[in-house]
């Protein structure tokens, strides 16, 4: 059974099968269309989007303007998987993204699970940015003096959530955080009622979907020239805050440095990183590149080195102009200019968060139902999956599915919990990709592709785990001792299983860096590769215990799907039985 399960698909067959044109069985495949100016596009509209204009304004807040390190590590952590990525997507120049490179190196039922995982970054990160953009074009309309109703424009259990938020802030006399609550106190109320519940549906959010997924049904040729140019006007407007934000700064403002300290910077984690995701949505395209195995790893490293810098620039910009204090706020970009008296550039910044989010709702959108089709093709998903457009010559069935899974749950959940959860997951699918490059052979460099360089880990993990402990220890005397004792020192009357339980992914993170360590002493493991593994499963246990629960009850219902369907139906199943 274990073998069954842990059957590989070699790299020579998905290579053999993309040459031979692997279609959806009418004679339609998919259109090469995409350069290396257009995946650089691609990469660039999906990581500067939700995140520059609605979630790094609560990582300034908690981090100050020492948030620029969390940038730092995200980006080195978001490296090593880049280059991880990009040597799989040279080896293989074929859709599915890491769920193909998992096949290949791990075998079908990790592939299911980084398959499952996934849709959690894409289809359940797009439900995230489907509610950022219908704030963000409300935001923008009551600026040019129109109006949507709240009810019509919040989503029903972020409306629910808030109006708790409040009542308990009321209740222990807390008016200023009570504050941040009110308008969803106000939208729960006055919210027309059916029966004895509020009426309240986010309908932009599911507008903007529906939109987005009969761009991305048309063509991946008409979805690159939008994306090509809601790049362009974005990154105009970015380039334009940093250039006149320099003016306003006022350096006082950068003092203290870190106000909350690294705790307070790493918490930040979850909005950071999902600042960040999306390059990898780029290797979901391979089968409609030109030049999959030169142009996919130049993407990836272009659009990631350019959104670092300017992630960067815009954290000192915004916590220059503003105390980081002030920064806990939807629209915190527009208000950091409206404060300065710069209210015509915040309604430039209000329009550009709304073309932003539609550009990375447009790449997600157009990454998910690739890795769907994939999962169809070797047989574990039903058929229709896979099933290509005769015209449009897109994975047809799988955008409608997505659209669905995206559009109906932005009218309801709230955006906070399926951030935390796309976070983790895409963490998750970067943890596999790193292992999967010290699961393959080493192979000889070949003209046009791209390897990872190799490091011998042998010495220098060690050394460095080594150091990290004696800094550790010298910085924090204590951390140790109350770490191992189960001891939290900033809560200290929680008993030592709930301080246990919260600990419970730090122990799994040791656990993991030890076995790492040792194992690439004695196999020589390479470098960048583990240093890209310790770094993402280090940015999963900053997640929380809750978000680790959540993240394990999708994986078992993953695979209750894969036993009870996939397993049966496996292609590269049905073939070891003949």
């Amino acid at each position: 059974m274990a073998k069954n399960i842990f059957r590989k698909k070699s790299i020579e067959k998905i290579v053999e099968d993309t040459k031979a044109g692997l279609d959806d069985g009418h004679g339609v495949s998919l259109n090469k269309v995409l350069g290396v100016r257009d995946l650089t596009a691609l990469g660039i509209a999906a990581i500067i989007g939700a995140g520059i204009f609605s979630t790094v304004g609560k990582a300034c807040f908690d981090g100050g303007p020492g948030v620029i390190f969390l940038f730092m590590i995200c980006a080195v952590a978001c490296a090593f998987s880049a280059l991880c990525y990009a040597e799989f997507a040279s080896r293989i120049p074929m859709s599915g993204s890491a769920y193909t490179y998992s096949y290949a190196a791990f075998g079908e039922i990790i592939a299911w699970i980084i398959g499952w995982d996934l849709v959690m970054e894409y289809a359940v990160g797009n439900i995230t940015v489907a509610i950022s953009w219908s704030g963000n074009l409300t935001s923008f309309l009551h600026n040019i003096g129109l109006h949507i109703p709240e009810f019509l424009s919040t989503s029903f259990f972020e409306a629910k959530n808030g109006n708790t938020q409040y009542l308990e802030k009321i209740a222990g006399h807390d008016t200023v955080g009570a504050a941040d609550f009110l308008d969803l106190h106000n939208t729960w109320i006055n919210a027309p009622h059916i029966g004895s519940i509020p009426f309240i549906l986010n309908l932009p959010a599911l507008a903007i979907t529906v939109f987005i997924t009969y761009l991305v049904y048309i063509g991946i040729k008409e979805s690159r020239q939008a994306s090509n140019m809601m790049v362009l006007f974005k990154l105009l407007v970015v380039v334009a805050v940093i250039a006149i934000g320099f003016y306003y700064v006022n350096p006082a403002n950068w003092v203290p440095f870190l106000p909350n300290k690294f705790a307070g910077v790493m918490k930040g984690v979850s909005a950071v990183f999902f600042a960040y995701i999306g390059f990898d949505a780029i290797s979901t395209t391979a089968e409609e590149c030109k030049n999959p195995q030169r142009d996919l790893p130049r993407g990836m490293f272009y659009s990631l080195i350019i959104c670092t810098i300017l992630y960067i620039l815009i954290a000192l910009v915004l916590t220059g102009m503003v105390n980081y204090s002030k920064l806990n706020t939807s629209d915190f970009l527009a208000r950091a200019f409206n404060e300065r008296g710069l209210n015509i550039l915040g309604g430039i910044i209000a329009l550009s968060a709304v073309v932003a989010t539609t550009s990375v709702l447009l790449v997600f959108q157009i990454g998910q139902p690739r890795i769907w089709m994939s999962m169809s093709r070797d047989g574990l998903l039903p058929p229709r999956f896979s099933k290509l457009h005769p015209k449009f010559h897109t994975p047809s069935f799988a955008t409608i599915i997505t659209g669905l899974v995206v559009g109906i749950p932005s009218l309801f959940l709230d955006s906070a919990l399926v951030t935390d959860l796309c976070s983790i997951g895409t963490l998750f699918a970067f943890v596999l990709v790193c292992g999967g490059i010290l699961m393959l052979p080493r192979t000889e460099k070949h003209v046009g592709r791209f390897r990872v360089p190799y490091i011998n880990s042998k010495y220098i993990v060690p050394i460095i785990l080594i150091a990290a402990i004696v800094f550790t220890q010298i910085q924090f005397p204590d951390f140790f001792k109350n770490f191992f004792g189960m001891i939290d020192s900033s809560q200290p009357n929680l008993t030592k299983w709930e301080v246990m339980r919260e600990r419970l992914p730090y122990f799994a993170f040791t656990i993991l860096v030890l076995g790492i360590t040792i194992a690439g002493f004695v196999k020589n493991y390479s470098l960048i590769p583990v240093l890209g593994l310790i770094s993402c499963f280090y940015l999963m246990t900053e997640l929380g215990t809750t978000n680790w629960l959540r993240f394990i009850i999708w994986l078992i219902i993953g695979l209750i799907v894969y036993f009870n369907y996939s397993n049966k139906h496996s292609k590269l199943g049905k073939e070891a039985l003949q």
